[in-house]
């Protein structure tokens, strides 16, 4: 049973970043739009303000908080999309029309019942309702999306392949879950008209207890996005603080704004106010850059002297992929097998800087990298961001975590990399390899996808083929047929099995590599 949970929420976790990972794009390109709307910009760069530039920014800046305000729909998709083993298109397009379905079976069951809400003077806030796609409904925030796609999915797999005789067969195939999706969309919207106004009353205490547990939870938020992400369960944990009442609420006029992502998305285009605390759910990834450059120095410095030239060559363009991207996972792999007291310990201060960042009164942007970071806090000034102490404190968390590493590492002898037994070279040295080597022909990628697929026991061997941000992740029919050396003669920073699970770990290339295990497989 804990084992079938485990994996169910697994399935779960990588399915919700399909979606998150377009996240990132929109959040950099409404930079732009706030640059173009930004009326403390706008005023000293006078240029900006003639009417194209007004257009475009206001196009910019509209459009993509449509898709922030919206993410509801956007989760339903991708999850839906993303949890399908093959006709990933059919499953998303039915998830899309479940939803439909969905809001409208719920705003008539309001309706019919007498509990459709009156706007106030602040609209439908605090009445438990919302208009989405302009039809109001039991506000659920981003919940109704999730459990919509996960429903999709889980059915979409089950029947996506059943086959009907003579009339009925027009329901066969991705029409047959479909069909099931009709009366399941409708029930739900029926269902939560009563049963979500008791989940609102519960999510309301969660974050009233939140809210008073100050520090302490923002610790343990901080602890968990980093502890849990070798298990890749750690989207779990910053999804509801990023984007449901749980990270706070935000009345604009007639508008409520849920989420700590969206609220801060909000508070950008708002000069004059201060950045509110829930900002601070959004600094999680300040632990995904500049504790790796005092990590990374330390597994150098540590490494045996025979090995110190290869530690460099494997460590510091990773090091690079994490000041660059804040994508951290190579790095963490090294490590936390090797020598998993000392990811604990990066946990404990990863909470400890979330605090910190909070005290200190650093609510800059964190996030997409040092170009984004240094873009993003420039554009919304010193006063508002107060970049310039990230910078200090990013370098003093830096530095402690060099002499705390180095120190751990010798006392306790840890087998960190370089520090292995001479003839036993560490397996993710291939990284290095890999980022400084000439890029592949045509034919290396279709060996190594083929190498990749004989290695997971052959296309009949594999259920499915997905990826995160650095992880190929495959379902295979029988681990037992997993070959580790054959995957290994294409280069990759390890591998992961959680039973039927396979996740092969390639760093930032990884949907390329997916693409051609795709491709490949398609062929054969």
């Amino acid at each position: 049973m804990k084992d079938k949970l485990k994996s169910t929420l697994e399935r779960f976790s990588k399915s919700i970043v399909q979606p998150l990972m377009y996240l990132s794009v929109a959040g950099t390109i409404l930079i732009l739009g706030i640059l173009l709307t930004n009326t403390s910009i706008t005023s000293k760069v006078t240029f900006l303000q003639a009417a194209p530039f007004r257009l475009i920014g206001k196009m910019i800046y509209d459009s993509l908080m449509f898709l922030i305000n919206n993410l509801s729909i956007i989760f339903c998709v991708g999850i839906a999309g993303a949890m399908a083993k093959r006709d990933k298109g059919h499953a998303a397009l039915i998830s899309l029309m479940s939803y439909f379905m969905f809001l409208n079976a719920n705003n008539i069951t309001l309706n019919f019942f007498g509990k459709i809400a009156e706007p106030g003077m602040l609209g439908l806030y605090g009445t438990g309702q919302a208009t989405v796609m302009g039809i109001q409904v039991l506000d659920m925030g981003v919940f109704g999306g999730i459990i919509l796609g996960c429903l999709t999915g889980s059915l979409f797999n089950k029947f996506g392949g059943k086959q009907f005789k003579g009339y009925f067969s027009m329901f066969s195939g991705v029409r047959f879950p479909f069909l099931i999706m009709i009366p399941v969309a409708l029930v739900m919207g029926f269902v939560v008209a009563f049963v979500w106004p008791v989940v609102q009353t519960v999510i309301a205490a969660l974050a009233t207890l939140i809210k008073q547990s100050g520090n302490i939870g923002l610790f343990l938020y901080g602890v968990l996005n980093k502890l849990l992400v070798p298990t890749g369960l750690h989207h779990l944990i910053y999804a509801p603080f990023q984007f449901t009442d749980v990270g706070g609420t935000l009345v604009l006029g007639e508008q409520v704004i849920a989420g700590a992502y969206p609220i801060r998305v909000a508070e950008m285009n708002m000069p004059d106010v201060m950045f509110s605390d829930s900002t601070y759910f959004n600094s999680y990834s300040f632990n995904n850059l500049f504790p790796y450059l005092g990590i990374g120095l330390a597994f150098i410095t540590t490494a045996y002297k025979q090995n110190k030239e290869k530690t460099k060559a494997m460590l510091v363009p990773l090091m690079v992929a994490a000041v660059l991207s804040c994508i951290t996972e190579p790095i963490d792999f090294i490590f936390v097998f090797a020598a998993p007291v000392l990811f604990g310990v990066h946990s404990l201060i990863s909470g400890v800087s979330l605090v910190l960042l909070k005290v200190l009164h650093i609510p800059a942007s964190t996030s997409g990298g040092i170009v984004n970071i240094m873009i993003s806090n420039l554009v919304l000034g010193i006063k508002k961001t107060n970049w310039p102490m990230l910078f200090v404190f990013g370098a003093v968390v830096a530095v402690v975590y060099y002499f705390l590493f180095v120190f751990m590492i010798k006392k306790l002898n840890l087998k960190t990399p370089g520090r292995e037994a001479e003839e036993a070279a560490p397996e993710v040295s291939q990284v290095s390899a890999k980022t400084s080597a000439a890029p592949k022909s045509a034919d290396e990628k279709q060996a190594d996808a083929m190498n990749i697929i004989e290695g997971l026991g052959g296309k009949a061997n594999i259920e499915s083929v997905d990826n995160c941000f650095t992880r190929l992740r495959v379902n295979v029919k029988d681990e037992t047929l997993i070959n580790e050396d054959i995957i290994n003669r294409v280069k990759n920073s390890g591998i992961k099995r959680k039973g039927k699970d396979i996740q092969i770990i390639f760093g930032m290339q990884v949907a390329a590599v997916r693409g051609e295990v795709e491709d490949m497989l398609d062929k054969l």
